[in-house]
């Protein structure tokens, strides 16, 4: 299989390279946009298939972004580039999935009658040209590529520099299935330098491209928020919390945080920071570092005291996300001093309150203003597919057009169709 071969990092070269992609992902927007659902869906399935026959391939590009790393990179880093054949195989399960799905396109929003008979229908349709920035993982590149197809969106993929040759082989899959079901193969496309300037092309691309989606650390997103010229919707770093309130059934909260911290301790639902009710820190503490010893946990003075296997933490845990196998612990007088801890340095991604007490449920997640609270839940379930929306191209933590999940719904805007029978406006 004929992958994209990287280019060099020059400046020039950089601005031109962009430029082309731009004018060729918007060029087959209109075409993609006119296709229609089992059209898109075949390109789908046959993009699936080409994962699959190209699996071998997958592996071998895969292990040579890895070979290419600087050492010291942490497991959980590793672990998040890393493709197998199993990982290869779920990529392309994924996008027949998204082919199941309804097809967000076309759907009437609203529909009404103007007393002077005009019929006025609020449809979805395609965003357009959508650029995602994002780091390591080269599955979000599957599965943003199925989810614009699906939706009717051109996509450019900026994925990490430590995942290029990844990154282009999924690319060049998914080009595959567009051109076996009659669709232009430039509605999906990767960057093919590790030249940063790249990022700051794409962000400038005004009338070229229609929305930015980063997806990466904190340093990305500041980035994203300084340069953008065009839309972009925004996934911050995931600072999740976990709050175990005093009336919290204890065991049940010690296995939820054992879940939220430790089942994949590199995506973004992750708990970075538990949050304990100074009524139960005596309990709690000792049966979480039991249940947690495979995880570092870094306490304020006061926890530190009850549960001397905890390491003091320092000012800089309560705002970190860590992906891997260390959490922040700190102690609060109450549900109000809880609110205001999370609220002060949470992300905004996903935060949850550990509670029997009902009442304190609902203060707790009317006055977190995250895109996602929870109530006796691991933070892990923050997930489009756990919401039932298959699968996502990201968590959106600002508030407007998209929050939480973005799926299939959130990758589409609308017009109105107006239909009249000769009226004329005096």
């Amino acid at each position: 299989m004929n992958f994209i071969q990287p280019i060099k990092a020059n400046s020039s070269d950089t601005t031109a390279h962009v430029a082309a992609l731009c004018k060729a992902a918007r060029a087959s927007t209109r075409q993609l946009a006119m296709a229609d659902t089992a059209t898109r869906n075949a390109a789908l399935r046959a993009a699936a298939r080409a994962l699959r026959n190209a699996s071998a391939d997958l592996v071998a590009a895969n292990a040579e972004d890895i070979a290419g790393l600087d050492d010291g990179k942490p497991e959980s880093f590793v672990d998040r580039l890393r493709l197998d054949k199993a990982r290869v195989a779920a990529l392309a399960d994924a996008i027949d999935a998204i082919a199941e799905l309804p097809d967000p396109v076309g759907r009437e929003l609203a529909r009404f009658e103007r007393p002077n008979g005009l019929d006025i229908r609020r449809v979805a349709v395609p965003i357009g040209v959508i650029a995602m920035i994002y780091e390591s993982r080269p599955n979000v590149g599957a599965d943003a590529s199925a989810l614009c197809i699906k939706s009717g969106n051109a996509i450019i993929l900026r994925g990490g520099s430590e995942s290029i040759r990844s990154t282009a082989a999924i690319v060049a899959c998914m080009r595959k299935g567009l051109v076996e079901a009659g669709l232009p193969a430039d509605c999906v496309q990767a960057v093919a330098t590790i030249d940063r300037a790249a990022v700051t092309e794409l962000l400038h691309a005004v009338d070229l491209v229609d929305l930015v989606i980063p997806r990466g650390g904190r340093g990305l997103v500041e980035l994203v928020r300084r340069e953008a010229r065009v839309p972009t919707l925004l996934h911050l770093d995931g600072n999740c919390h976990s709050y175990v309130h005093a009336d919290a059934d204890v065991a049940q909260a010690v296995a939820i945080i054992r879940n939220a911290k430790l089942r994949r301790t590199g995506i973004c639902g992750a708990t970075e920071s538990i949050v304990i009710d100074r009524q139960v820190a005596d309990r709690v503490l000792p049966a979480l570092a039991d249940a947690m010893p495979d995880c570092e946990l870094r306490g304020d003075a006061e926890a530190v005291a009850i549960e001397p296997r905890l390491l003091p933490a320092s000012e800089e845990d309560w705002s970190t996300e860590y992906l891997d196998a260390i959490a922040s612990v700190k102690i609060v007088g109450g549900l109000d001093e809880a609110i205001a801890f999370v609220s002060d340095n949470s992300s905004g991604h996903t935060d949850a309150i550990l509670t029997r007490n009902d009442e304190a449920a609902r203060r707790f997640m009317t006055a977190v203003d995250s895109a996602v609270v929870m109530h006796n839940a691991s933070t892990q379930f923050s997930d489009g597919g756990e919401f039932g929306m298959g699968a996502e191209i990201g968590i959106a933590t600002g508030k407007m057009h998209a929050r939480g999940p973005v799926g299939l719904e959130q990758l589409t805007s609308f017009k109105y169709l107006v239909h009249g029978a000769g009226q004329t406006r005096t």
